[in-house]
């Protein structure tokens, strides 16, 4: 699964502050995301994340944003 940072991700299960929208901001082993309601930062598992994954709305250089579902 490409992801990259800026990207925007939804997962399937909603963060406690109710959104399921998250910014990622590190890529690797681990993901880094932030929750784009509350601001709050978690890190977790790639497979955990990539599992949960619903949508991906990838953020472009030129401005525009590109959905992958």
């Amino acid at each position: 699964m490409n992801i990259a940072v800026g990207d925007r991700i939804f997962l399937k299960k909603p963060h406690p502050c109710g959104n399921s929208e998250f910014l990622v901001l590190r890529v690797g082993m681990d993901f880094k995301i932030k929750c784009a309601g509350c601001g709050r930062e978690v890190m977790a598992p790639r497979n955990k994340i990539e599992k949960r994954i619903k949508r991906v709305v990838a953020a472009n250089n030129s401005g525009k944003e590109q959905t992958n579902a």
